[in-house]
């Protein structure tokens, strides 16, 4: 198995990649196999510094160009040829790959992504995904701010294929479904939420109904849908709040001269922990980490990239598309 990597995308770019992806060797499958792509003076001088790495098993491909945050996704990917995502992309469409990870510009990667692997057929707009630490669990959040605007229909794709990413990734059998709206009632919502409720409801998946937002975190769902501006706001909040929440037990057994181990806590709320946000729905694995990833991160990014493909996620995607048809009775 073989794994491309912006080496360039991180904002410590290459130190951070390096160091995760030999500690994924180490710690990940012997064959699996792992590509540089980015500066390869950078690169080499960043290896340097690790004399036990297992050489045998890395490769660079050097990528002279690096897409900044501030660019303009759509004009970098065809400005930059030879930048480091794009690179690593047409490796991937090639072939030669088997995955590729970026912590780079997430507009980028997924313009590119669009570009060149192209989405799978049956899905119109790719939907980025993120992990939410809840009581009881972890739920899959679709769309995560990929997707501003989207319709019925595409909220519809998104279910299916974090329905398809519960199975193979979070070993759930048949994961639960949920739409978030402001209410449980099927007829809560706008019209956009009332007609997603219904393709839902008429659809083979295991579709459990609305969820509200306080229902989140007891694990109502495995799979939550709702579009990207809402997914961002939400995912954004949801890590502001583990953040204010440990800071407050830090502060009362300080004040209280308690010493907690905390150390599980800091787990469960750790987005390191989970890897990178899966892009799902191209014709290809993709992972987007954070720009300010530790090399923790790209370890477990490194992870969910291999389990993705030793299970094939994007074939039984492909396989599955079928379930999007209505099941209405005749």
């Amino acid at each position: 198995m073989r794994i491309a990597l912006d080496a360039m995308g991180s904002d410590r770019a290459p130190t951070v990649e390096v160091e995760g992806a030999i500690e994924a060797l180490r710690t990940l499958q012997s064959d699996l196999q792992l590509v540089f792509v980015g500066d390869r003076e950078l690169i080499e001088a960043e290896l340097d510094k690790h004399p036990d790495a297992p050489r045998g098993r890395i490769e660079v491909v050097h990528a002279p160009q690096r897409i900044e945050m501030g660019e303009s996704p759509a004009h970098a990917i065809r400005r930059k040829p030879e930048s480091s995502i794009v690179v690593g992309l047409n490796l991937h469409k090639q072939g030669e790959v088997d995955a590729f990870i970026s912590a780079g510009s997430t507009g980028a990667v997924m313009a590119g992504s669009l570009v060149i692997l192209r989405p799978l057929p049956g899905v119109d707009r790719p939907s980025v995904g993120a992990i939410l630490p809840t009581s009881a669990g972890h739920t899959l959040l679709l769309d995560a701010g990929a997707n501003i605007d989207t319709r019925p229909q595409q909220l519809l794709q998104f279910a299916l294929l974090g329905s398809i990413y519960a199975q193979d990734l979070m070993g759930i059998e048949r994961p639960r479904i949920g739409l978030l709206n402001i209410g449980e009632e099927p007829e809560k919502g706008d019209e956009q939420t009332l007609q997603t409720y219904q393709l839902l409801s008429e659809s083979n998946l295991h579709f459990i109904g609305n969820v509200e937002g306080r229902d989140i975190i007891a694990h109502k769902c495995d799979v939550l849908v709702c579009d990207g501006f809402v997914g961002n706001v939400l995912l954004k909040f949801y890590e502001s709040i583990a953040g204010f929440i440990l800071q407050l037990l830090r502060k009362e057994m300080k004040a209280s001269n308690i010493d907690i181990d905390l150390t599980r806590i800091f787990q469960a709320l750790d987005y390191t922990e989970y890897g990178g946000a899966p892009l799902l729905g191209v014709n290809g694995v993709v992972i987007i980490c954070h720009g300010g990833s530790p090399p923790k991160a790209i370890t477990n990014a490194i992870r969910v990239a291999a389990q993705a493909v030793e299970r094939d996620m994007t074939s039984h995607v492909l396989n599955r598309l079928g379930q999007l048809q209505p099941t209405r009775a005749t």
